[in-house]
């Protein structure tokens, strides 16, 4: 019983610790962007009279308008193609067991050890080639390429586990590859693809190498990528800087507050397993 108890103190003691190291940075932010703009606030005091008009600043220098509309432009054209071939890959690798799916498996697997830094000069000369630099697409396409090797993994995890009778019973009833893949797996899959759709779209949100490096005008880049522009511009006035951090923050923190549920039950059922 004392062990139990011992136990379970530390373990609330260790979550305590971990939730204050995650929200302490936030919390910093949070306290600063509420100074008047062009101080320099010390630590975490707050202050006597709160700037909350600071956030509405940040959102008009920062044209965080036409940076949603780009944002949410570029996610639609990351994300879909992203779980649609994720999927398939994922389904033919994992059930199908198609032939040289091992060999299709490992390659993916090597893919995810690719750093988005080892890649991006050559990325950029080819980009530049495609005459598409300094558009959406120089980080559309990229990014659609650089997330199938996650996609295909994360997706074959959870079919791979898909009992063969399944299919075998769907067969026997007249159903062909495509039917089986449609009306039977993809919805049993929902878990898996919409917790792989949450994290397909922070990663595009918060994407910012790619944005600072291949396209040139803010306006065209993710929240994230502009936020190189919007500390150039204001780098010296550290409450709007802060104001504007938490903006670009907003939106990815409440898609995983909405979805988180999705995000776990995926997680509880084995998406990581196989």
């Amino acid at each position: 019983m004392i062990t139990a108890w011992r136990e379970a103190w530390t373990g609330r003691a260790l979550l305590v610790l971990m939730m204050a190291v995650t929200i302490l940075p936030f919390l910093s932010l949070f306290v600063t962007a509420l100074h008047p703009s062009g101080t320099y606030p010390p630590g975490l005091a707050w202050p006597s009279d709160p700037q909350w008009g600071n956030f509405g600043k940040a959102f008009e220098a920062a044209n965080m308008g036409e940076l949603l509309k780009s944002s949410a432009l570029i996610v639609l054209g990351v994300v879909p193609i992203s779980i649609l071939l994720g999927t398939m890959a994922g389904f033919a690798i994992g059930h199908l067991r198609v032939v040289g799916s091992r060999v299709l498996f490992v390659l993916f697997v090597l893919g995810l050890t690719l750093p988005f830094e080892g890649i991006i000069t050559p990325l950029y000369y080819q980009i530049r080639d495609m005459g598409l630099l300094n558009t959406r697409w120089a980080i559309i396409l990229p990014l659609i390429g650089l997330f199938m090797p996650f996609s295909v993994f994360w997706m074959r995890a959870h079919f791979v586990n898909m009992p063969g009778e399944l299919s075998e019973s769907a067969r026997m009833d007249g159903a062909n590859v495509w039917q089986l893949f449609r009306r039977i797996h993809v919805p049993l899959a929902m878990p898996a693809i919409s917790s792989l759709g949450i994290l397909l779209f922070l990663w595009t949100w918060n994407q910012f190498l790619l944005a600072i490096v291949l396209v040139d005008d803010p306006a065209k880049r993710t929240m994230s990528g502009a936020l190189g522009a919007f500390q150039g511009q204001w780098g010296t006035d550290i409450p709007l800087l802060c104001a504007g951090s938490l903006l670009i923050l907003t939106p990815t923190l409440a898609v995983f507050l909405i979805f988180q549920r999705h995000f776990v039950k995926a997680l509880l059922q084995g998406s990581l397993k196989g």
